[in-house]
C-alpha cells in the first residue's frame, strides 16, 4: 500500500492564510492541529492519503527537496535563498505577501552606497544578501541570525539588516528605516520533482485543486 503523501506546512505568518486555501483544496487537518498547546508535529487530515507536518518555514523547503515531504507551502524568499533544484513550484498562492528588504538606522540613510566596498549585515538570508550586494560591487559580511534582527544595529552587531518587511511597524519601533527592497515575496505551493513524476496520479490532482482554489479566490 502506498504511503500517505506528507504535506509540509510552515509555522508562523503563512499558516493562518494557508488553512482556508487548504480547505478549498479539500484538505482539513485533524482537531489537534488547531490546539495551540499541542506539541505534535505530524497530523492526520480528513483524507487518509494525506498527512500534514508543521515545521519552520526554512525547513519546509528542506523536507520537500529531500523527499521527506512530497508537497508543501513556503515563501518565495525561502525558495530563492536555498535554490533547491529538486523543488518544483507550480502555483503562486497569492498570499503571505511581504518583501525582503534592507533596513538601517535612520542616520545611515545619508551614506553613499556607491562609495562602499564592504558592509556588515545581520540576516537569515546570507545567500540573497551577498547576491544583492555583489551586484552593486560591495562585499557583504553576513552575520547569521534567526530572529530579533532589529536589535543588531542598536547593539553594534551590524549597521544594517536584511529581513522580511510587511507593515514596517517593527522596524519603526526599533528606530530603523527600510531603504531598499531586494524582492517581493509571496507563498508558493511546492512539490518534490521526483515525487511529482513517480506519484503523479496523486500529486497532479492536488496541485490542480490548489490552482482552482487560488483562481476562485481571485474571482471572489
Amino acid at each position: 500500500m502506498t504511503r500517505p503523501l506528507t504535506f509540509a506546512i510552515p509555522k508562523g505568518r503563512i499558516l493562518d492564510e494557508a488553512l482556508p486555501l487548504l480547505a478549498q483544496a479539500g484538505i482539513e487537518p485533524e482537531a489537534e492541529f488547531h490546539d495551540k498547546k499541542s506539541r505534535a508535529l505530524r497530523f492526520a487530515t480528513n483524507r487518509p492519503d494525506v498527512s500534514i507536518i508543521r515545521v519552520r518555514a526554512f525547513d519546509v523547503a528542506t523536507f520537500v527537496a529531500h523527499g521527506a515531504a512530497q508537497i508543501g507551502i513556503v515563501g518565495s524568499d525561502v525558495l530563492e535563498e536555498f535554490d533547491y533544484s529538486e523543488i518544483y513550484a507550480p502555483v503562486d498562492l497569492d498570499m503571505g505577501h511581504c518583501r525582503l528588504s534592507v533596513a538601517e538606522p535612520e542616520g545611515l540613510a545619508d551614506e553613499d552606497e556607491a562609495a562602499m566596498s564592504h558592509v556588515r549585515v545581520a540576516t537569515k538570508y546570507p545567500y540573497l544578501t551577498r547576491k544583492y550586494y555583489e551586484a552593486r560591487g560591495i562585499q557583504a559580511e553576513c552575520v547569521k541570525l534567526n530572529g530579533a534582527m532589529e536589535l543588531a544595529p542598536s547593539l553594534g552587531l551590524s549597521r544594517r539588516i536584511v529581513d522580511l518587511v510587511s507593515s514596517g511597524a517593527t522596524l519603526k519601533a526599533n528606530g530603523l528605516v527600510e531603504t531598499n527592497v531586494i524582492m517581493a515575496v509571496s507563498a508558493r505551493l511546492i512539490v518534490n520533482r521526483a515525487a511529482y513524476k513517480m506519484r503523479s496520479a496523486e500529486l497532479v490532482p492536488l496541485v490542480e485543486a490548489f490552482r482552482r482554489a487560488v483562481g476562485g479566490k481571485d474571482a471572489a
